[in-house]
């Protein structure tokens, strides 16, 4: 009969009264027994560590522990050789990417060196440079009653129909228009415009140029000027009576009369005979030079300054 009351409640929609869960005690007891196993295992094992290293190399657990490692032999080398090409490919792959990255390394490192050998180079030379500008200013060789002022050259020719330098030295250190522009190796050209902290030049190579110059050896005069092509330069209005052979050497004139000079002090080098020549028709000697001076690579030059006062004219 109590099923079938329990059959007519729930049809009737009456609530009906179910027994309790017994769920959680047996979900408590089963965590305890865990537990209990745990604690068992760990207990168990530390027994056997004490006792493996209180027991000798031959003892039973030693032979166990051998036996065991000879059994899982096999399974070890199996899972090393599964394992070995996975661990070849990670390593090679990661080598790839060392190498890679030490590649990119070394390429900088190697740039770096190159840019800091150039500058090494370009200072050494920059060096030799100015040791010779002031083996030359000390010398006997330079000019008296002339003040050298170093300058660097921060601007070079632009083109071959304006040859122009600029130098770091104006009017600040002295210079003033028409001051001569040397080196150790000889003439440069002249100072056309000044300003507080540089200075223009015009290069002897120009087609505005014009020096009054001799031979060294025979005093033979005549005025040096552009050549026809490139850095040449030609010693023109020599006259056929005057003995001049290639080899010999040409330095500014550097006339003075009373209060007046020239703008070059006397006997600075401007270069050497290469050809001479003459015809019937000509008037003049054909006479053609070479400077020692490389006008497309000055670095560094000295300014010639006065230290005598300009002349007052009438």
């Amino acid at each position: 009969m109590p099923r079938n009351r329990t059959a007519r409640s729930a049809v009737l929609g009456l609530p009906v009264r179910r027994s309790a869960s017994r769920s959680h005690p047996s979900r408590t007891s089963s965590a305890l027994r865990r537990r209990i196993v745990l604690g068992l295992l760990v207990v168990v094992s530390l027994a056997l560590i004490t006792v493996s290293f209180r027991e000798r190399s031959n003892g039973p657990l030693h032979d166990a522990q051998a036996a065991v490692a000879g059994a899982l032999q096999p399974l070890e080398v199996a899972v090393e050789r599964v394992a070995r090409p996975f661990r070849d490919a990670y390593g090679w792959t990661k080598g790839l990417f060392e190498a890679r990255a030490e590649n990119e390394e070394l390429r900088a490192e190697n740039e770096q060196l190159r840019q800091q050998v150039i500058q090494n180079e370009s200072a050494l030379q920059r060096n030799v440079v100015l040791e010779r500008l002031l083996e030359y200013k000390s010398s006997p060789a330079f000019p008296v009653d002339y003040d050298g002022v170093p300058a660097e050259v921060i601007a070079r020719p632009s083109g071959s129909f304006e040859q122009t330098i600029v130098v770091s030295a104006g009017s600040g250190d002295g210079v003033a228009p028409d001051a001569p522009v040397v080196t150790a190796d000889g003439l440069v050209g002249t100072v056309t415009r000044v300003t507080e902290g540089a200075a223009r030049g015009r290069l002897l190579p120009d087609e505005s140029s014009a020096v009054s110059a001799l031979d060294l050896r025979t005093g033979a005069s005549g005025i040096v000027r552009p050549g026809p092509s490139g850095d040449s330069l030609v010693l023109d209005r020599v006259s056929k009576k005057e003995v001049v052979r290639a080899g010999d050497d040409i330095v500014t004139a550097g006339w003075r009369f009373g209060q007046f000079a020239s703008l070059y002090p006397k006997g600075i080098p401007i270069g050497r005979v290469t050809f001479v020549g003459e015809l019937n028709t000509d008037l003049y000697k054909q006479v053609q030079i070479v400077s020692d001076v490389d006008f497309s690579a000055l670095d560094s030059v000295i300014v010639l300054v006065s230290r005598r006062p300009a002349p007052e004219l009438p």
